[in-house]
């Protein structure tokens, strides 16, 4: 277990030393262009190199334009390289690298309108047509970069999040300004919660349209989950009860039972306190249509691990249940 966490962390520091690389060279790229910006202006400037007829205004406006529009670029990189290398968190630094080159792009508009237009009043003016034009032919992309905004500071889900909205299901891969994109899990071709390999990309504005299934909730990232087994009537409850909690609570994490102490303090803290936590992993019984009985084990797993736990559950149960053929019968007929 050390040498996986080792690795992982050993991955994780190599992909982060990666795209502290690449901000370098985009920050060094950015620079020399500036540079060259600025040399321009000051050579458009001067007598000396261009004649007359070929130094002009909006020469000049355009050099010392792009040599704005490059500072800002650079400024932009700087921050997301200095968010990069002390965010601990992926999701985080996702987040705020979003938000920094969207302000980024604002700020790089904002300048580029400055030098193109002689005064803010007819930039304001020009800017509010193209806005009233563009607003009726752009509805559905704009009512998604508003959802984006949304997804940013009420955050239904971040990225590595398990969700489910409407018929999609999946890991969040990308959040970008106008559509979410989903590794699906389950699907069409696959019974259980595993990767079906697919991509979902769904627009944005569909997060202020339908209810949102968060299975990765930060501050309690398990869900319920439940495996029944079929026992006869004969057998012995109880001791199908201690068998079925014993390998359950064997193939768990050992400290996932203080997580139902964090379950019940958080609880605690909504109106819905006087909910009953059962204890951990619990089992109930239930009278099937048919001629047996179901023994349910309910425990909390992490959503993207509950395939392989029940695998290794349900493998663990049957093994210990069927060494007791005196005390465990299962069912037996056609209509089993």
């Amino acid at each position: 277990m050390d040498v996986k966490n080792q690795r992982k962390q050993s991955g994780n520091l190599s992909s982060k030393k990666s795209v502290e690389r690449d901000h370098r060279y985009w920050i060094g790229g950015y620079s020399v262009i500036a540079v060259v910006f600025l040399i321009i202006y000051f050579l458009l400037k001067s007598d000396r190199v261009f004649s007359e007829s070929v130094r002009s205004l909006l020469y000049e406006k355009i050099a010392l334009g792009g040599f704005c529009v490059f500072v800002v670029l650079v400024v932009g990189r700087f921050i997301e390289l200095l968010i990069v290398k002390n965010s601990q968190s992926k999701t985080l630094r996702y987040t705020l690298v979003r938000v920094i080159r969207l302000v980024t792009m604002l700020v790089t508009l904002i300048v580029v309108v400055t030098f193109l237009f002689h005064n803010w009043y007819t930039a304001a003016v020009s800017l509010g047509l193209i806005s009233l034009i563009l607003g009726f032919a752009l509805q559905v992309p704009i009512s998604s970069f508003i959802a984006w905004l949304y997804i940013i500071f009420r955050t239904p889900y971040r990225v590595g999040d398990r969700i489910a909205i409407t018929e999609f299901k999946g890991d969040v891969v990308e959040i970008g300004y106008l559509d979410t994109t989903l590794w699906e899990f389950g699907g069409d071709y696959l019974t259980t919660d595993v990767p079906s390999g697919r991509l979902i990309r769904f627009p944005n504005s569909l997060v202020l349209q339908s209810a949102v299934f968060n299975y990765s909730w930060p501050k309690f990232p398990y869900i319920w989950n439940e495996i029944s087994f079929d026992i006869a009537y004969g057998s012995d409850f109880n001791f199908v009860e201690t068998v079925l909690k014993e390998t359950t609570r064997a193939e768990l994490d050992p400290e996932m039972a203080e997580k139902i102490q964090i379950l019940k303090e958080l609880i605690s803290q909504t109106p819905v306190d006087e909910l009953e936590i059962k204890e951990y992993p619990f089992v109930s019984f239930r009278t099937n249509s048919n001629t047996w009985v179901e023994a349910l084990v309910t425990y909390l797993v992490e959503p993207k691990r509950a395939t392989a736990t029940r695998t290794r559950i349900i493998k663990q149960a049957i093994s210990a249940l069927r060494e007791q053929s005196e005390k465990v019968m299962f069912p037996k007929g056609d209509s089993r």
